[in-house]
C-alpha cells in the first residue's frame, strides 16, 4: 500500500530523489522491491517541497500513475528544495476521492502521507472521531483512512504537539482501536522529519553535508541504507537521525490534545 520518501539536505532537484535513481519512487509506482502489501502504485501521486523563504510547502497532486505525466518529469528537473515530501498511492479503496486523496497531505506548514490502510475502516474508528473537533473532520480532503489520520496528526500540531508526538499518539489510538492496521506514517515542516514503522518498511539514508532521506525502501543500492525495525518512531535532521521504539497500545485510550480557545 503505497511508497513514499522525505528529504531534508542541500538543494537538489526533485528528480534527484524522486524520478533518477535506479529504483526511485518513481519506478517503485511499478516495481517496488521491498513493499509487503500491492504490488502496482498507479492510484495518485503527489510531491511537496519547500521554497527558500516561504515555511508553506507547494504541491503538484494527479490521480493517475506518475509515469504517465509528462509535466512532472520536466517539474521534476528543474525544481530544487531543501526539503521535500513524496508519495505514490497504490488505494485502499478504488476511485476513492481522486487527487483529493493522494498524498502528500498539507496544512501550514506541514506534509504528511501515509503507507498502509486502517483495518476495518470507517467503522473501526467511529469511536475516535469525537476526540477530534468538527471543524477538522469537515475539514478533511477526501474520505479516506488516510485523510482521517491526517486529521488526526494535524490536530495534536496545531495543539503543541512535536512531530514525534503528533504521529506516535495517534499510531498508538488507531492501532489500538483497529489492530490489524499497518500505520506507516511520514510527516514533516521542511526543518525535521518524523516517521512511524507499523507493519511495513522504512529505510534511511544519512550523511553529513548530504542531507537524510526517510523512505519505503532505498531507491539505490548505496550500502549506507539502514532499515527501521518495525514498530519505531523515527526523527531526523539533516544529520541527525534518532529511532524510538514505540510501545504496544495498552487497553487505555490515549489522551488527546487539549483545546485551545479560538483566537
Amino acid at each position: 500500500m503505497c511508497r513514499h520518501l522525505a528529504y531534508l539536505g542541500p538543494p537538489r532537484p526533485l528528480g534527484a530523489l524522486l524520478s533518477e535513481p535506479p529504483h526511485s519512487l518513481y519506478r517503485q509506482s511499478w516495481a517496488p522491491r521491498r513493499q509487503r502489501h500491492g504490488t502496482v502504485n498507479a492510484d495518485g501521486f503527489g510531491v511537496g517541497w519547500y521554497a527558500e523563504g516561504d515555511p508553506v510547502p507547494a504541491r503538484y497532486r494527479r490521480t493517475g500513475p506518475v509515469w504517465a505525466d509528462q509535466s512532472f518529469v520536466d517539474l521534476a528537473r528543474v525544481v530544487r528544495t531543501t526539503a521535500l515530501l513524496g508519495a505514490v498511492r497504490d488505494a485502499t479503496l478504488a476511485g476513492a476521492d481522486g487527487e483529493a486523496a493522494a498524498a502528500p497531505f498539507a496544512g501550514d506548514r506541514w506534509l504528511f502521507s501515509h503507507n498502509g490502510a486502517v483495518a476495518g475502516w470507517p467503522d473501526a474508528l467511529a469511536p475516535l472521531a469525537p476526540e477530534l473537533p468538527p471543524v477538522a473532520l469537515l475539514s478533511m480532503e477526501a474520505r479516506t483512512d488516510s485523510a482521517f489520520l491526517w486529521a488526526m496528526v494535524l490536530h495534536r500540531l496545531r495543539a503543541g504537539d512535536d512531530l514525534g508526538r503528533a504521529l506516535s499518539d495517534p499510531v498508538r489510538a488507531v492501532a489500538a482501536a483497529a489492530p490489524a492496521s499497518r500505520l506507516n506514517l511520514l510527516l514533516t515542516d521542511g526543518v525535521s522529519i518524523a516517521a512511524t514503522t507499523w507493519g511495513d518498511s522504512l529505510w534511511y539514508l544519512s550523511r553529513p553535508g548530504q542531507g537524510t532521506v526517510v523512505a519505503s525502501e532505498p531507491y539505490d543500492d548505496d550500502p549506507q541504507w539502514q532499515e527501521v525495525p518495525d514498530r519505531t518512531l523515527l526523527t531526523a535532521r539533516r544529520a541527525e537521525v534518532l529511532l524510538t521504539p514505540l510501545k504496544e497500545p495498552s487497553t487505555e485510550p490515549v489522551t488527546a490534545p487539549r483545546k485551545e480557545p479560538c483566537t
